[in-house]
């Protein structure tokens, strides 16, 4: 019974699970892994398969049975962040925009960060005015189909090709004009790169909108970019702040609160609702992770480490754009162990819910940029008119993706025990005592008996005393031992809910509550980075002695 009860167990740990991530250009990635997987385990196997190197850059994302989307966190199990059954669905991401994308080091890198933006600029994430939509257009076309050419594209050719959620015929041959005289004899590689210069340039690069309402109950979507916190209310950009400007991040249920420090000391607390609770939570990891990673050293250590590559490129094949949607292809690296299968498929958008204020009536002003004084971001029009001359906004599709770094600034506590002891080598009379005492006496063999008398009876005062003092220390140190043995217990307690894969009942329940996730993230992760780094230091210095 027992070797029976033994292989089972075996059998379930080796148990292997399927799973399919959709790449950058729709197309689909199988493997397998087994149940004690980790995240990094599934992203290592991606960036393997994908050839990719700069890899901190992206990420994969998950929705949960809630419908609440997730990114894949890499020290935690696969399985036991899903949730769900199996076979498993996931989506291949950009999850920190690169703040200048052209400085990328490797072409594969600035390819698949390319495909993301043009996936935003599809589904209407990126805001654009017009003539900048034209030209992002035709770095598309150009990139994927080529030099115009006369006898293979005729007349309103670029209608065919689906670039944003809405555009006219009069946006097509701007498109179609661009890309027919000014882009000729550019290569795929030079189109994608000024396309990612131009996209940079834009206010609403790199958003991820995080739809909310503000105190007044008005709809709202915020952001983080590489830049900053941004809130977007129908097509007006109503905050930014900058990251150095941002103390704190807090969210208690629903409610996500953004502490801000400006200048001349001026505080303030922006307050925001979200959906759910498990919407509040996952904006509040998606902000923390953003601000760790600008705000701190990581996006600088990231440039410096894919500065040091050395490698022949890789190749990269881009297949030719297909009406109505580009399915470009990537030269892949080994596969591995696992078992991949690449196949075309439209992915699947879900349509956002109440965006009224993306819908406003016609007299809606434009706002102009505040990086770019002549770009404006026109908002969607319902007059047919209107309709020829803007492009949409943000798309009416949801899109909340959740989730490395710096948490958010914490105050520094110290806990100190003070001890006051005095040294006791038994209470004697005073020197001026002893002085009344012989004064007082007509004889030196008076004297001497009164002063063996004094000290005596001193020294039988003292013994009470001691013994009171001796007590007191041991009480104390008794106490000092009881609170560190529970502080032992309590960090081997906090070791096993963070750092192990125990599912127990009772730590799976601490384990999903906000508080904990807030300290995990917040204060205990930094904790062990600092710790870390420290150890690495430590041992680079006995190395190089």
């Amino acid at each position: 019974m027992l070797s029976r009860l033994m292989s089972g167990s075996s059998r379930s740990l080796e148990r292997e699970y399927s799973c399919t991530v959709r790449l950058l250009d729709d197309s689909e990635y199988t493997c397998t892994f087994q149940r004690d997987a980790k995240g990094q385990y599934l992203f290592d196997l991606l960036c393997h398969h994908l050839n990719l190197l700069e890899k901190d850059y992206f990420g994969i994302r998950f929705v949960d049975p809630d419908k609440q989307r997730h990114w894949l966190e890499f020290t935690k199990s696969v399985v036991k962040q899903l949730r769900s059954q199996p076979p498993f669905t996931m989506c291949f991401r950009v999850k920190f925009y690169p703040a200048d994308p052209a400085a990328l080091k490797e072409e594969i890198t600035r390819y698949l960060v390319f495909l993301q933006i043009k996936r935003d600029l599809y589904h209407g994430r990126l805001l654009c005015k017009t003539s900048d939509a034209a030209l992002l257009a035709a770095y598309i076309l150009q990139a994927e189909i080529g030099d115009y050419d006369p006898g293979k594209h005729p007349e309103g050719y670029s209608s065919k090709f689906q670039f944003f959620p809405k555009h006219s015929e009069k946006l097509e041959r701007k498109i179609a004009e661009i890309h027919k005289t000014e882009l000729s004899g550019q290569t795929p590689a030079t189109s994608e790169l000024n396309f990612l210069r131009k996209a940079q340039t834009l206010e609403t690069y790199g958003v991820d909108p995080h739809p909310c309402k503000d105190v007044s109950g008005n709809a709202a979507f915020l952001a983080f970019t590489p830049f900053g916190f941004v809130v977007l209310q129908g097509n007006k950009r109503v905050h930014f702040i900058k990251w150095n400007e941002v103390t704190k991040l807090k969210f208690e249920g629903k409610t996500f609160y953004l502490y801000v420090s400006q200048k001349e000391e001026k505080k303030i607390i922006l307050t925001y609702f979200a959906p759910t609770p498990e919407a509040c939570k996952h904006l509040w990891k998606c902000g923390i992770e953003n601000q760790a990673f600008y705000n701190g050293r990581v996006a600088k250590e990231v440039m410096e480490s894919s500065a040091k590559i050395k490698r022949e490129p890789p190749e990269i094949h881009r297949a030719g754009m297909v009406p109505s949607r580009s399915c470009p292809s990537i030269t892949h690296g080994p596969r591995l162990s696992s078992v991949p299968r690449t196949r075309r498929r439209a992915v699947h958008i879900s349509i956002m819910e109440g965006l009224e204020s993306l819908r406003d009536s016609a007299h809606s002003t434009p706002v102009r940029s505040s990086s770019h004084g002549d770009n404006f971001l026109p908002h969607v029009r319902s007059s047919r008119a209107d309709s020829n001359e803007r492009v949409a906004v943000i798309s009416d599709e949801a899109y909340s993706p959740a989730d490395s770094v710096l948490p958010t600034p914490v105050a520094e506590h110290s806990l100190e025990l003070m001890l006051l002891s005095r040294q006791i080598n038994g209470a004697t009379c005073s020197i001026e005592e002893e002085k009344e005492s012989e004064a007082s006496t007509p004889t030196t063999t008076e004297a001497e008996t009164l002063g063996r008398e004094l000290r005596a009876l001193c020294q039988g005062h003292g013994r009470p005393e001691e013994e009171q003092v001796n007590k007191f220390v041991l009480s104390v140190l008794r106490l000092l031992l009881v609170t560190m043995g529970l502080l032992f217990v309590l960090l081997l307690l906090l070791i096993i809910l963070t750092e192990s894969d125990l599912d127990i009942a009772f730590f799976r329940d601490i384990r999903q509550t906000p508080e904990f996730e807030q300290f995990h993230y917040q204060y205990f992760c930094p904790l062990r980075r600092w710790f870390a780094c420290k150890i690495r230091s430590v041992v680079s210095l006995l190395i190089d002695t």
